[in-house]
C-alpha cells in the first residue's frame, strides 16, 4: 500500500537524481556517509512517523491541550512519539559526533524532518523549536551555556522555544517592553510577557529552555527605543545547577493557552515572565545584538515553516489521489448510459485538474524547501570560498520566498485535496480538512506575507548592491542554457520524444522572458524614489517572484525527468513532465500581469483611507 504521508520516490529523486546529496559524502564532514546510510535515516523516519505520529494526528486535533491543577495535560501518545524520536537520535541528526549527533546533510536532516510534520505537525513542533533553538545556541552561547542547555536539548532531556512577539507589538519586535535588569554574576532578572509561544508550557520534557528577547535598561532606566536595544537571554523553566542538575522553578508562569483553528496538538501560550521578582536570565553574546542573534534561529525557522507547509500540502494530495482512485462516481459526458458502471471520479478531467495543480504546487514547494537546504549545506561545507558565498547569497535571496511560496500554494493544494472529496472532505471523518486548518497558520507565523513581501523587495534585492538578485539571475540562466544545450535535436531524449524536447524548449524561453520582465518591473520600481510608492505593491512582488522561481524548480525537475525516460519507471518521470508542464502552461503565464500592475506603479491600495472602508 502505497503511503499518504509522503512520497518515498519522489524524495529520491530530489535528493539523489536532481540535488546530489549523496555527492557531499566526498567531503570530510561527511565522509563516512553513503546512500545506504541516507536511506537508513530516511528508513527510520518514515516507521516512526508512520507508527507513532500518524497514528494520533486526529486525536491531537480533537484532544486540545488543557490545563489541569496548574498544569498542561497532553495526550500521552505525544510524549511516547517525542521519546522515540529522541532515542533515535534524531533530535541532534545534523550535529557532530561529539555531540551525539550524526553529521548527516542539512539537505537529508529535511528530508527526515517531512515526514514527522507531514504525519503530524503539531507533534513534531516540539522537536521543530528545540532543534532550532539549539542550533541558534551552538552559533552564539559561551560554552558554559552549551554545557548546560544545548546538549539536554539535543539529548531529548530539554526541550525548546523561541520568545519573541508581545500582546502590544506582534510582529513589530522594535516595540517589544520586556526587560532585563542585571542581578549579578552574569544573571538578570527579565519582567515583561510573551505571546504565541509555542511549546511554551508542558510536562513533555524535564525543563523548558526558553530563548527570550528583551532590552536592558540605559542608565536613566529607560529601555532603548528600537530594535538595537534588543538582547537575547536563555530562561530555563527550571534553573540548572553546575552539576546539571535541575534546580528551582523559574519565574516563568503560563498565563493562558491559545485555542487555534489548526496545529491544536502543541501549546500555544501565553507566558508571563516576571511575577515574583524577575525571572532569572543568561544574556547570549553581546548586549543589544539579540536580534542579529535570533535570526540564526528565525532564518531556520523560515525554511522549517516552508517545509511543513510544503508536506502538508503533500500528504493532502496523496489522500485526495487515494480518494479518487478508489470513489466511482458520475460518467464521462458523451455516456449517456447510465447502466454503465461509474468510474473512478480521477477519470474526470475535472479531478485530474485539480490533482494535476497539488501536484505542481506540492512537489514544486518541497522541491524548493530541499533546494534552500541543500544551499545550506553548501554555505557550510564547500571547498572553495566564492562556492560558499555564493550559496550564502542564493539562500539569502530564497529564503523570504522559501517560508511564504510554500505557505501561499500548498495551502491552496490542500483545499483542492478538500474539493476532491467533495462533501466528505469538509467532514471531520476525513483528513483533508485538517491539513486545510493546520497548513493555514504557515502564512501568518514566522512571518507574515506582507513582512516577508517587504523584505524581498525591500532589501534583499538592494543588499551587496543587487549582489543577490543578480546571483539568482545567473542560476535562473544557468538553466536555460542548459535546457537549450541539452535540447539541440528533436530527439535529444529518444525517438519519438521530439514534443517533450519542444515544450522545454518553449518553458526555457517562457522563463526567460519572465525573469526579463522581474528584471525590468524592480529597476522600475526603485525609479520611482518614493519608498512608500515602491513597497506598495510588495506581496503582490513576492508572489510573482516566487512563481518564476518555482518554475524555475520545475523547469530543473522536468529536464531531468525528459533525460531520465529510456531508463525505464515512465510513469514517474511522465507525472514529473507533466506537472512541469501544467506549471508553465496555467501558473507561470499569471506573472505577466502581476509584473504589468507592479509597473504601472499603482497606488489604490497606497491611497486608500481608514475613514473609506
Amino acid at each position: 500500500m502505497r503511503s499518504t504521508i509522503l512520497s518515498r520516490r519522489d524524495l529520491s529523486f530530489m535528493l539523489y537524481e536532481w540535488l546530489e546529496a549523496e555527492a557531499l559524502t566526498r567531503r570530510a564532514r561527511f565522509e563516512d556517509h553513503n546512500r545506504e546510510t541516507f536511506d537508513a535515516a530516511l528508513d527510520t523516519a518514515e516507521r516512526l512517523a508512520t507508527d507513532l505520529f500518524a497514528t494520533h494526528n486526529k486525536k491531537a486535533d480533537s484532544n486540545e491541550p488543557q490545563v489541569v491543577d496548574g498544569k498542561v495535560r497532553i495526550i500521552p501518545e505525544v510524549k511516547a512519539a517525542l521519546e522515540a524520536f529522541s532515542l533515535a537520535g534524531l533530535m541532534a541528526a545534523g550535529q557532530d559526533y561529539d555531540r551525539g549527533g550524526m553529521q548527516l546533510p542539512v539537505v537529508v536532516e529535511k528530508a527526515l524532518a517531512a515526514y514527522f510534520t507531514a504525519a503530524n505537525v503539531s507533534t513534531s513542533a516540539y522537536t521543530f523549536l528545540t532543534m532550532s533553538n539549539a542550533n541558534t545556541l551552538l552559533k552564539c552561547a559561551s560554552p558554559d551555556q552549551i554545557e548546560r542547555f544545548v546538549n539536554p536539548m539535543l539529548a531529548g532531556r530539554f526541550f525548546g522555544t523561541m520568545c519573541l512577539s508581545e500582546p502590544q507589538a506582534g510582529s513589530s519586535l522594535s516595540d517589544i517592553t520586556t526587560r532585563a535588569v542585571p542581578d549579578g554574576d552574569g544573571q538578570y532578572r527579565l519582567t515583561g510577557n510573551k505571546m504565541w509561544i509555542s511549546a511554551g508550557e508542558h510536562e513533555l520534557a524535564e525543563n523548558i529552555i526558553h530563548l527570550v528577547l528583551a532590552k536592558i535598561p540605559g542608565e536613566d532606566g529607560k529601555l532603548i527605543p528600537g530594535v538595537k536595544g534588543i538582547s537575547l537571554f536563555i530562561v530555563p523553566k527550571f534553573l540548572v545547577n553546575a552539576d546539571g542538575s535541575l534546580g528551582a522553578r523559574n519565574d516563568v508562569t503560563l498565563a493562558g493557552l491559545n485555542h487555534k483553528m489548526g496545529n491544536r496538538g502543541t501549546t500555544n501560550c501565553l507566558l508571563n515572565f516576571g511575577e515574583q521578582g524577575g525571572a532569572i536570565g543568561y544574556l547570549v553574546g553581546k548586549p543589544h545584538h539579540g536580534l542579529a542573534n535570533m535570526f540564526h534561529m528565525m532564518n531556520e525557522a523560515r525554511i522549517g515553516v516552508g517545509l511543513g507547509a510544503a508536506v502538508l500540502g503533500y500528504t493532502g494530495y496523496l489522500h485526495a489521489l487515494d480518494y479518487a482512485r478508489n470513489r466511482p462516481q458520475g460518467r464521462h459526458p458523451a455516456q449517456k448510459d447510465a447502466s454503465q458502471p461509474q468510474l473512478p471520479i480521477i477519470q474526470h478531467t475535472d479531478v485530474k485538474r485539480m490533482l494535476l495543480a497539488q501536484k505542481a504546487y506540492v512537489e514544486g514547494g518541497l522541491g524548493l524547501v530541499l533546494y534552500s537546504a541543500r544551499l545550506v549545506d553548501e554555505q557550510n561545507t564547500a571547498e572553495a570560498p566564492e562556492a560558499r558565498e555564493h550559496a550564502a547569497r542564493l539562500l539569502d535571496f530564497l529564503t523570504p520566498i522559501t517560508k511564504s511560496w510554500p505557505s501561499q500554494w500548498c495551502v491552496e493544494a490542500n483545499s483542492l485535496a478538500i474539493q476532491v472529496h467533495g462533501g466528505y472532505g469538509y467532514t471531520r471523518e476525513y483528513n483533508v480538512e485538517q491539513f486545510y486548518r493546520d497548513n493555514r497558520l504557515n502564512a501568518i507565523h514566522e512571518g507574515t506575507h506582507g513582512i516577508h513581501g517587504l523584505d524581498l523587495l525591500g532589501r534583499k534585492v538592494t543588499l551587496q548592491d543587487g549582489a543577490l538578485f543578480r546571483a539568482f539571475g545567473s542560476e535562473l540562466r544557468k538553466t536555460v542554457r542548459k535546457v537549450r544545450g541539452s535540447v539541440g535535436a528533436p530527439d535529444a531524449f529518444g525517438p519519438g520524444l521530439a514534443t517533450i524536447s519542444v515544450a522545454l524548449l518553449a518553458h526555457a524561453d517562457a522563463l526567460e522572458q519572465a525573469w526579463q520582465g522581474v528584471e525590468q518591473v524592480t529597476q522600475k520600481l526603485y525609479a520611482v524614489g518614493d519608498l512608500n510608492k515602491t513597497l506598495a505593491n510588495a506581496s503582490l512582488y513576492l508572489e510573482a517572484v516566487g512563481h518564476v522561481v518555482v518554475a524555475w524548480i520545475w523547469l530543473q525537475q522536468g529536464l531531468l525527468a525528459a533525460a531520465s525516460l529510456a531508463g525505464g519507471d515512465t510513469d514517474f518521470y511522465r507525472g514529473k513532465l507533466q506537472a512541469c508542464r501544467y506549471f508553465f502552461q496555467w501558473e507561470l503565464p499569471k506573472v505577466g500581469p502581476q509584473l504589468d500592475l507592479l509597473a504601472s506603479i499603482d497606488t489604490t491600495t497606497l491611497d486608500m483611507q481608514d475613514a473609506w472602508f
